[in-house]
């Protein structure tokens, strides 16, 4: 089993963006993290009120956004403009290109994740999708996101996972894919004898227990072996 501690995130904040960094983003870079497998960012945003990034491009990355508290207003060049509330999640197939924006236009900060991964096929057409899938309404069980028969389909032999478990409950996670990437949104879990914390995440390839010594979100990605 590999850890990552929460610490050794990139922290960047600005007036108006608090923005903790799983792998290499933008200005921060550390050669020992530059992702796992197709996952390329994890970045958990703190965006404060009437303040987001404004209209900028992106291309062949998918491009994933789960809203845990607020609400964000995306808007982009394939006709989309909405809002994603606390409990969504968005994906965005940039493929060949497309040009969006995400602003917290509310008087409360928004905070979010949001992750990239690579596709396994360059300049497809762009495309969007955003359903409503709260696991702290539906706990103790993992709700498959993105994958075979998931709500959201992505350009990548990749499934995503999410789960609230309450405090004191055990779940398996095995790594169908051969390659198993979980990150702790929030909470305390126990995982082959190691403590692990809000933050932090772990990588596995083999079948393996959490135990939740407090409740806890969790986000679990099956990826392919590099």
């Amino acid at each position: 089993m590999k850890i990552y501690h929460h610490l050794n995130r990139g922290h960047v904040q600005t007036s108006w963006l608090d923005s903790y960094h799983s792998f290499s983003f933008g200005q921060w870079y550390d050669p020992s993290l530059l992702g796992v497998s197709s996952l390329r960012v994890i970045n958990e945003d703190t965006i404060a009120p009437h303040q987001g990034f404004g209209t900028h491009p992106h291309k062949n990355m998918e491009i994933l956004t789960y809203v845990l508290e607020g609400q964000l207003t995306h808007q982009d060049s394939m006709g989309n403009h909405g809002i994603i509330q606390a409990g969504e999640w968005q994906l965005m197939s940039a493929g060949s290109g497309v040009q969006h924006s995400e602003v917290n236009h509310t008087d409360q900060p928004v905070h979010l994740l949001q992750i990239w991964l690579h596709p396994n096929v360059s300049n497809a057409k762009p495309n969007y999708q955003q359903i409503q899938l709260n696991a702290k309404q539906l706990p103790n069980q993992w709700h498959l996101i993105i994958g075979l028969q998931a709500p959201m389909e992505i350009r990548q032999d990749a499934t995503i996972r999410v789960n609230f478990l309450t405090q004191n409950q055990l779940t398996m996670i095995d790594a169908t894919h051969g390659l198993s990437y979980v990150h702790i949104i929030t909470g305390k879990i126990s995982v082959d004898g190691e403590i692990l914390h809000t933050g932090d995440a772990f990588e596995v390839s083999k079948l393996t227990q959490v135990q939740s010594l407090e409740d806890s979100h969790l986000l679990w990605f099956d990826l392919v072996h590099n």
